[in-house]
């Protein structure tokens, strides 16, 4: 007999999918992972981070699980694995993005409308999808942690890689 039970041929994924966020959500299945590896060692992997201005897409999933299945192999070698997520807020997605919604495309039309106005406008806009961003990382199961991430427009952030001669 065996101890399996019998694959359900109309088994529904979605359900499925839910049953297992469900169950790593109540049981803290990735906390409880950290936790028993912390004081090992350590193994460091550096998240490019994406830039939660644009929604996420398939090639977003792909990166996403990439950068998941070393982190989870390591920990599983038993190394502690932190996995902090951070956003990128800065560079030409950023811009390009403000530039579309304002229907501009050149330095001078940029600066026609005020530098501050529009570097206020790409800090407003850096987290427009971060909901979206989150909700993609708990579907696809990536472990990471969301809920202090590092923001590369803050000061902190901007400070800690600065080097300083």
């Amino acid at each position: 007999m065996s101890r399996y039970a019998p694959v359900d041929p109309k088994q529904s994924f979605p359900a499925l999918e839910e049953r297992v966020i469900e169950r790593w959500r109540e049981g803290e299945t990735f906390r409880r992972q950290l936790e028993l590896r912390a004081g090992r060692p350590l193994w460091s992997f550096y998240e490019g981070p994406p830039t939660a201005n644009g929604k996420p897409g398939s090639h977003s999933v792909l990166a996403r699980v990439f950068k998941d299945i070393y982190c989870r192999y390591k920990a599983m070698c038993g190394f502690e694995v932190p996995r902090k997520g951070g956003w990128d807020c800065h560079g030409l997605p950023v811009e390009l993005e403000i530039e579309k919604e304002l229907g501009i495309s050149s330095k001078e039309e940029i600066e026609a409308y005020g530098i501050v106005e529009f570097n206020r406008r790409c800090r407003e806009s850096v987290f427009a999808y971060v909901g979206d961003w989150n909700r993609l990382v708990e579907r696809i199961g990536h472990w990471i942690d969301l809920d202090d991430p590092y923001v590369t427009m803050e000061t902190d952030y901007i400070e800690s890689v600065s080097i300083v001669t």
